[in-house]
C-alpha cells in the first residue's frame, strides 16, 4: 500500500515538473519565433534597401558597396574572422534566368531556389528559405525581385548565418535544464516538509486513537493546527469519542442494571430453597416454596424477554414488518382489551380520534407501545380518573397522545424516563412486576418506525405520552399499490 506522504511528494513533483515543461516549451518556442522574426526583418531591410537602390539607379551596386574582405583585418584570429563572416550579411544579384550578375565579397555559391519559390519570385513576391549546411550552421536567405517598369530585371538574394540564433537557443536550453533540476530538487525537499507539516495532525489523531481503549474513552485530541480543516477533523474526532464514551457507559449501566435485576429474583429463589432444605417439611410447605419461586421465575422470564427485545431493536435491522396500518381501529381494540382492568380500578378509558391517514408500521410492535402506555396510565391514575387517547394528523405525521389525570411526574425524573431500568418508584414497580424496560423498549420501537416518543407531565395534573409516526405516503405511480 502506497504512503500518503509519498503520494503528496510525487504529486507535487509531477505538478511542478509539468509546469516547468510547459514554461520551458513556451519560452523556447517564443524566443525561437522572436529570433526568426528578427533575422527575417534584418534580411528584409537589407535586401529591400539594395533592391530600391538598384531600381532607382538602374545599376548594380558599385565596387565600393561590396563587403570588405574580413580575412585582411589585422589583430583578429581565424575564429573571430569566421564569426564575423557568419554574422555579416552577404549579397548576390542574379538575372531572371539564374545567372550571377553581381556577387559580394562575402557571398558564397548556394543551391538555387526550389521551383515553387522561384516561381513566386518571378511573379514579384519576396520569399525566404533556409539552407542546411553540411558542416556548419544553416543559412537564412531572402530573395527580392528587382523590377524595372513592372518587369523583373534582377533577383537580389541576401543571406546570413543562423549560428548565433542556434547558439542562443542552446544556451537557453542549458539554462532551463539547470533551472529545472534546481527547482525539482527544491520541490522534492519542500514537498517533504509540506507533507510532514500536513500530516502532523493525522499523526496526532493516530497516536490518540492507539491509546484509546474502553478504559480510556475520556481521552480527547488537543490539536493546535493552524488550519480550519484539521480543527474540524479534531472536533469531529472528539465528538465521536464522546458518543463512544456515552455508548460504552450506557452499556456498562445496562449490564450492571441487568445483572442487578437478575440477581434479585435469583437470590430470593436461592434463599427460599436453602431455607426449605434445612429441615424436612411437609408437601404443603414445599408446595408453597415452589409457588413462591414460580413467581420469581416468571419475573426472570419477563426480564429476559424484555432484554431480548431491547437487543433486537438495538441491532442494525430491527424485527419490523411495516405495512399500511389504520391506527383508530387498533386503538379501539386495545381500549376494549383493557376495559376490564380500567373498570376494576374505576378509571374511565376514552378515545378522541380525528380522521388520519394510515401509517407504515408493524401492528404487533405498535400494539406493544400502546399497551405499555395505556397500562401505565391506568395503573397510575387514581379511582375516578380518566385516561384519554387522542389521534390526530399534524403535518405529514400521525400523533397519538395518551393523557391521564394521575399524580404526574416530578420534573427531575422526566429526562430519564426512557432510560433502561429507570424507575420513578422502584418499590412500587417491583410490586407490580415491572422491570424498568417498558418505556425504553417503546422508545426503540418508535424510533425504528422513523417516529418519536416524548413525555410531558405536571405534578398533580397528570401526564401525557405522545407518539409521533410518519404517515404513509401516496404512491405517485399509477397501477401500483396506493401506499408504500
Amino acid at each position: 500500500m502506497s504512503s500518503f506522504r509519498s503520494r503528496i511528494r510525487l504529486s507535487a513533483l509531477l505538478l511542478i515538473g509539468s509546469l516547468l515543461v510547459t514554461f520551458s516549451l513556451l519560452l523556447y518556442s517564443g524566443l525561437s519565433v522572436i529570433l526568426h522574426r528578427y533575422l527575417d526583418a534584418r534580411l528584409l531591410a537589407f535586401g529591400v534597401g539594395w533592391a530600391e537602390f538598384i531600381e532607382e539607379t538602374n545599376e548594380v551596386p558599385p565596387d565600393s558597396a561590396q563587403q570588405p574582405d574580413l580575412s585582411k583585418l589585422h589583430g583578429t584570429d581565424s575564429e573571430e574572422i569566421r564569426e564575423l563572416q557568419e554574422v555579416a550579411l552577404s549579397l548576390l544579384i542574379l538575372s531572371p534566368d539564374g545567372a550571377v550578375v553581381w556577387k559580394g565579397a562575402a557571398a558564397q555559391t548556394r543551391p538555387s531556389l526550389p521551383e515553387a519559390l522561384r516561381t513566386k519570385v518571378l511573379h514579384g513576391e519576396i520569399v525566404y528559405d533556409t539552407i542546411e549546411i553540411a558542416n556548419g550552421p544553416p543559412v537564412r536567405r531572402i530573395s527580392v525581385p528587382v523590377l524595372r517598369n513592372g518587369t523583373l530585371r534582377y533577383v537580389l538574394q541576401a543571406e546570413t548565418s543562423m549560428r548565433f540564433m542556434q547558439h542562443t537557443l542552446r544556451q537557453l536550453l542549458a539554462l532551463l535544464a539547470v533551472f529545472a533540476v534546481l527547482t525539482l530538487g527544491m520541490a522534492w525537499g519542500g514537498s517533504r516538509w509540506l507533507a510532514d507539516e500536513a500530516l502532523v495532525p493525522v499523526e496526532t489523531l493516530s497516536a490518540t486513537a492507539e491509546r484509546i481503549s474502553d478504559t480510556s474513552l475520556k481521552t480527547r485530541v488537543s490539536l493546535n493546527a493552524p488550519y480550519a480543516e484539521f480543527q474540524r477533523l479534531a472536533h469531529v474526532f472528539n465528538a465521536m469519542l464522546e458518543r463512544l464514551q456515552n455508548v460504552f457507559e450506557s452499556q456498562r449501566r445496562f449490564i450492571a442494571n441487568a445483572a442487578h435485576e437478575l440477581k434479585t429474583p435469583l437470590t430470593v429463589i436461592m434463599g427460599s430453597l436453602e431455607v426449605a432444605l434445612r429441615k424436612a417439611r411437609s408437601a404443603e410447605e414445599y408446595r408453597e416454596v415452589l409457588i413462591g419461586n414460580l413467581g420469581q421465575v416468571e419475573r426472570l422470564i419477563a426480564l429476559t424477554r424484555s432484554l431480548l427485545t431491547m437487543v433486537q431493536f438495538m441491532g442494525v435491522r430491527p424485527p419490523l414488518r411495516r405495512l399500511p396500518l389504520e391506527l383508530e381501529p387498533l386503538v379501539k381494540d386495545l381500549i376494549g382489551e383493557l376495559a376490564v382492568l380500567a373498570d376494576n380500578r374505576q378509571v374511565t378509558l376514552a378515545l378522541d380520534a380525528h380522521p388520519t391517514p394510515p401509517v407504515q408500521g408493524d401492528e404487533g410492535w405498535l400494539r406493544h407501545i400502546l399497551i405499555n402506555l395505556l397500562d401505565n396510565a391506568v395503573r397510575y391514575t387514581p379511582p375516578g380518573g380518566t385516561v384519554t387517547v387522542c389521534i390526530e394528523e399534524v403535518g405529514n405525521k400521525v400523533v397519538i397522545a395518551v393523557k391521564d389525570t394521575g399524580p404526574g411526574i416530578a420534573p427531575e425524573h422526566l429526562p430519564h424516563l426512557f432510560e433502561r431500568f429507570y424507575r420513578v418508584e422502584s418499590a412500587r414497580d417491583r410490586e407490580s412486576g415491572g422491570v424498568g424496560l417498558g418505556l425504553a423498549i417503546a422508545k426503540e420501537i418508535a424510533e425504528a418506525h422513523g417516529g418519536t416518543i416524548r413525555v410531558e407531565s405536571e405534578v398533580g395534573k397528570g401526564t401525557v405520552f405522545t407518539v409521533t409516526l410518519p404517515a404513509a405516503r401516496l404512491d405517485p405511480h399509477p397501477g401500483q399499490s396506493a401506499l408504500q
